[in-house]
C-alpha cells in the first residue's frame, strides 16, 4: 500500500493521504524529508500517539512514544548506552548469546535441517535484550518456556487481534478507548516486567552491583545526576529496548537469511570475508567486526529491499508552512496536530534512487557506490534526531550471529521456503506470511 501511494504521485514532492481516518501529508522529496526532519525539526518533534498516555502508562513513557522535552530529556540519558565504550562491553555479552544459539543447532543437526527462522531469531534476540538491558540470563533455545520468552513474547505479538483492534479503535473513537482505559500492553505483562525490574533495581542497590548495561545507566542516571527518573519510567525503557530488538531485529536479521539462501554466491562471499577475518583475528572482536564490510553491505541492502519500518510519521507541534517551489505548487499551511509521513518503502524501491530496485544488490553499498546514494533516500533506521538510538546495537547483533552462524552452516532454499516470499498483510510491521523456513546445512 505505501508503495502504490507513492508511486501513484510521481511529479509530487508531496500528496494527501489517510491513513485510517487521519489525514497525512506524505512527502515524497528527499530534500523536503531533510527541510522537515532535519533543519526544521523542532517543528515536528512527536509521533503519532496509539493509545491515550494516561492508560498505558508503561508504553506511553517509552523514548518512542514519549514527546516535546519529555523525550528529548530521555534521549539525553539514553544516548550514552551506545557508546563505543558501552557497545565494545556489551559486544561480549551478545558474543556469549550468539555462541549459545550456533551451538545448539551444531547439537541438533549432523546434516541439514529445515528451520523457522523467525522463532529460532526472537529467541535470539529475547536472550540478547534480557542480558543486555535486564541483565538476565534466559538460553531460550535449550529453555523454551522460560518465563521472560513467554512474557516478552506476549508483549510483542503486534499481529495479535486484540491489540490492532485497540489501535484502530483510537483513530475512530479515542474518547472512548480513553473512558474504557484500554492499553496495549497487558496488565499481567505490565505486572511482570514492573515487578522484574524493581527486584533487580533493590539488589542491585543494596548489594553494590554493577553491571555496564541499561539499567545500570539508568541507575547512574538517577543516584549520581540527581535525575528523577521512577521505576516505571525505567521498565518502560527497556521494554522499548526489547521490542525493537525482539521483532525489528529479528526480523532483519530473517529477510538476510532468505536473501542469503536464494543468493548462494553473494552468501559464500559473506564467508569468505568471514574466514579472512577468522585467520587474520582468530575470533571476532569488536574491533575486527569493523574489517566485515561486504556483511555490512549485505545487511544494509536488505533492510533496503525489507525495511521493517516501512513507514515513517510525524507530528506537526508548530505551525509550519511549506512553501511552493514549482509553478504548480501553493503553499501547504501545518499547524499542531496535523501528521506528515515519510513512505520509506517507496523511496527504497524507487528506481531513480535505486536502479533495477527489485534486484538484491549488495553492491549498491560499498565503498565506491554508496556515496551516490542521497541520504534521505534511505531511511531503515528512521530519520533526524528521532531515528533510531539503537542501530548500531541490531546491526552489531546481526554481524556477531551470521559471523557464527555461516562458519558452521551454509542456508540453503528447501521445499517449506516461500520463493517469492509473501507479506503478511495483518500486521505492522514487515513480515513474512509464511514464516521464514530455510534449511541448515553443515558445512564439511
Amino acid at each position: 500500500m505505501v508503495k502504490n501511494l507513492y508511486f501513484a504521485f510521481p511529479n509530487n514532492r508531496y500528496a494527501g493521504i489517510y491513513q485510517i481516518t487521519q489525514p497525512m501529508l506524505m512527502i515524497r522529496d528527499p530534500e523536503l524529508i531533510k527541510q522537515l526532519a532535519v533543519k526544521d525539526f523542532e517543528h515536528f518533534t512527536d509521533h503519532i500517539s496509539y493509545i491515550p498516555s494516561e492508560n498505558d502508562a508503561l508504553w506511553s513513557n517509552n523514548l518512542f512514544a514519549l514527546k516535546g522535552t519529555k523525550w528529548s530529556h530521555m534521549r539525553n540519558i539514553l544516548s550514552p548506552a551506545f557508546t563505543s565504550m558501552k557497545m565494545r562491553y556489551m559486544f561480549e555479552l551478545i558474543d556469549e548469546v550468539s555462541t549459545q544459539f550456533v551451538t545448539f543447532h551444531k547439537k541438533k543437526i549432523s546434516n541439514q535441517q529445515t528451520i523457522e527462522f523467525k522463532d529460532a531469531y526472537t529467541r535470539y534476540t529475547n536472550d540478547v535484550i534480557a542480558t543486555c538491558a535486564f541483565g538476565v540470563k534466559c538460553n531460550s533455545l535449550n529453555h523454551p518456556t522460560n518465563e521472560f520468552y513467554k512474557m516478552g513474547k506476549v508483549m510483542a505479538e503486534v499481529r495479535s487481534f486484540s491489540r490492532i483492534f485497540k489501535i484502530i479503535l483510537n483513530f475512530f473513537l479515542p474518547t472512548l478507548v480513553k473512558a474504557l482505559k484500554l492499553t496495549i500492553i497487558p496488565q499481567k505483562i505490565n505486572a511482570y516486567f514492573l515487578e522484574l525490574v524493581g527486584d533487580i533495581l533493590r539488589m542491585r542497590k543494596q548489594e553494590s552491583i554493577i553491571r555496564q548495561d541499561m539499567l545500570n545507566l539508568l541507575m547512574e542516571a538517577r543516584q549520581k545526576d540527581g535525575i528523577s527518573i521512577s521505576d516505571l519510567e525505567i521498565t518502560s525503557q527497556c521494554l522499548a529496548f526489547f521490542l525493537a530488538g525482539f521483532e525489528s531485529t529479528s526480523s532483519m536479521m530473517c529477510f538476510t537469511c532468505y536473501e542469503l539462501a536464494l543468493n548462494p554466491d553473494i552468501q559464500e562471499r559473506v564467508r569468505n570475508e568471514i574466514e579472512s577475518v577468522h585467520r587474520k583475528y582468530g575470533k571476532l572482536t569488536y574491533e575486527a567486526m569493523k574489517e566485515l564490510k561486504y556483511l555490512d553491505m549485505v545487511l544494509n541492502e536488505t533492510i533496503r529491499m525489507w525495511p521493517i519500518a516501512f513507514l515513517l510519521d510525524r507530528l506537526c507541534v508548530k505551525e509550519y508552512t511549506i512553501e511552493p517551489k514549482f509553478p504548480d505548487e501553493e503553499a501547504v499551511h501545518l499547524k499542531p496536530g496535523d501528521v506528515i509521513c515519510f513512505p520509506v518503502g517507496g523511496l527504497h524501491h524507487d528506481a531513480k534512487y535505486f536502479p533495477n530496485p527489485s534486484k538484491f544488490d549488495p553492491e549498491r553499498f560499498s565503498d565506491s557506490n554508496k556515496g551516490s546514494i542521497h541520504p534521505y533516500t534511505y531511511l531503515p533506521f528512521g530519520v533526524g534526531p528521532r531515528s533510531c538510538i539503537g542501530y548500531r546495537f541490531a546491526m552489531m547483533m546481526a554481524k556477531l550471529m551470521f559471523f557464527k552462524l555461516l562458519s558452521t552452516f551454509e542456508i540453503v532454499v528447501t521445499e517449506k521456503t516461500s520463493v517469492p516470499l509473501k507479506i503478511r498483510k495483518f500486521d505492522l510491521l514487515l513480515t513474512s506470511t509464511n514464516g521464514f523456513w530455510l534449511g541448515l546445512k553443515r558445512r564439511i
